[in-house]
């Protein structure tokens, strides 16, 4: 079975209707059951007064229930609003009260609960008003730069674009099976979940506690035969840490699938040390462009010539990315329709292109002679140092291209006034020997740096960790190695004082 994007519902109900379509910690559901399921969710959500886009609120983690929720939402027409229990109840009731939801469902309890302190809808009124906006898929909220999270609205079409090019480019698989990791907020997460619906797949839900690192991780892939991984570069590196993630222990897996992060060439070569049968497919785009927009398969040759900095590849099919002032930007169907109720933001970052919509997508690109785009990071991640405007992620390649191929992060220390006082970096230790031996730092690391940055860029100390910290989202967490440093500078004086 699988289910069908354009006509929202599930189809070829007699091709492999006892198949698992969802495996998560509390239950296992089949595709005739995650049917049968989704249609029971739709029932009580009509009951509850939503209905064609009327946005639903599904809040849970990795519960197969979330998974239903959002399939029952598509077959109704509503746009689903995924928001993780990793995130703080706040969050939920900044995103509830944008768009004026009086209810949500809990995939942990199975029921439509109210938000605190709303009454009933009167008869006749949905939990919350339509959307201006008509058939989307999903609304996914990210960060605000005014602390308010922004909703993304994307299109039926959007994902349907979405599943076409996985179908026909990834080379997946009949019936590939996704590893999920990644929080249902956070849009990397949608490779999984569309992919499994269009492509009539199983998605393996793990939670985050599931997800470190030793021998249970690895027995829980195996088991379920994963074929498919789907992360961040971050997420991966940390695996490292366990020998055991290698091919002979994940005989299955196929695919390495990347986004969210830059993906660094000493990762991209481990993995192809560990598991040499498996694809590397690099990707690259914001939410706002429906997951990505651009991909390239990493193999020897692509490694061989790129020594230093990988591409982001081509733009995916149905699309085009291209570099505007050195802004990349990306126009086709899989750009999102705008941002919910945020006319400010969209009159400047979203435009038209051949008729069509284009969005600025806020990152630094280029483009080489054989058409191989490439990002250099975030155009407002940016810090200034001495005058000096300093890119974090050139100093993370640079570290990534000393011996061993440190995986590691710069880290700017602010003073109380929010300027740059330094640069620190912190290197992982941990994940480049599988002997379980720590990565030694070199000596002469100021001069192999100076060797690919100018002296103002050069971080003042390179400190050793055993594992980056990562965000929710599996990305390296630089405010956390930030407070670390803090703290322990603090600690340091403490103890240096006395006390």
């Amino acid at each position: 079975m699988r289910f069908d994007l354009a006509e929202s519902r599930f189809v070829d109900a007699h091709l492999r209707p006892e198949a698992p379509a969802v495996i998560a910690a509390d239950a296992t559901l089949s595709w005739r059951e995650l049917a049968a399921s989704a249609a029971v969710w739709c029932d009580a959500a009509r009951a509850e007064g939503f209905g064609r886009d009327v946005p639903v609120i599904v809040r849970g983690h990795k519960e197969a229930g979330f998974f239903v929720a959002m399939a029952g939402a598509l077959m109704l027409g509503a746009p689903f609003v995924p928001v993780d229990t990793v995130y703080p109840d706040e969050r939920m009731r900044r995103i509830a009260r944008t768009l004026a939801a009086s209810a949500y469902f809990d995939a942990r309890t199975g029921r439509f609960e109210r938000l605190d302190g709303d009454a009933e809808p009167a008869e006749g009124h949905t939990r919350a008003p339509a959307l201006r906006e008509t058939n989307l898929a999903y609304v996914q909220f990210t960060s605000g730069t005014t602390g308010d999270p922004k909703g993304v609205q994307i299109g039926r079409e959007g994902v349907a674009s979405l599943a076409e090019w996985m179908n026909l480019d990834f080379a997946l698989g009949p019936s590939p099976v996704f590893l999920n990791q990644a929080p249902f907020s956070f849009d990397l997460s949608m490779y999984e979940v569309f992919g499994t619906l269009a492509l009539g797949g199983t998605i393996v839900m793990m939670s985050r506690a599931a997800c470190m690192p030793g021998a249970a991780f690895i027995e829980a892939l195996a088991q379920a035969r994963v074929t498919s991984w789907v992360s961040t570069p971050s997420f991966a590196q940390q695996q490292l840490l366990d020998p055991r993630f290698e091919q002979a222990s994940l005989p299955s897996l196929s695919t390495f699938l990347f986004c969210g992060e830059t993906l660094p060439v000493s990762l991209a070569r481990r993995l192809r040390q560990r598991f040499p049968g498996a694809r590397i497919i690099n990707t690259y785009g914001p939410t706002e462009a429906t997951v990505a927009a651009t991909w390239i398969v990493v193999d020897d040759a692509v490694l061989e010539a790129h020594p230093v900095r990988l591409p982001i590849g081509f733009s995916r099919r149905g699309g085009e990315v291209f570099i505007d002032q050195n802004e990349l930007c990306i126009a086709g169907p899989y750009v999102m329709r705008g941002y919910l109720n945020r006319a400010d933001l969209n009159a400047t970052k979203m435009f038209e292109r051949d008729g069509g919509r284009a969005f600025r997508a806020g990152d630094v690109g280029d483009v080489d002679a054989d058409g191989l785009l490439f990002c250099h990071g975030r155009m407002d991640d940016q810090v200034k140092l001495n005058g000096y405007r300093i890119e974090l992620a050139e100093i993370d390649s640079a570290l990534a291209a000393m011996p061993g191929g440190a995986h590691a992060a710069a880290v700017p220390l602010r003073r109380a006034d929010g300027s740059v006082a330094r640069i620190v970096a912190f290197v992982e230790t941990g994940a480049n020997d599988e002997r379980g031996a720590q990565l030694a730092l070199p000596s002469d690391w100021r001069v192999r740096l100076g060797e690919r940055l100018p002296p103002y860029m050069i971080p003042s100390e390179l400190i050793a960790c055993r594992m980056l910290p990562l965000t929710v989202n599996a990305k390296i967490d630089r405010a956390r190695l930030a407070e670390d440093y803090r703290n322990a500078m603090m600690a340091s004086q403490s103890n240096g004082n006395g006390r």
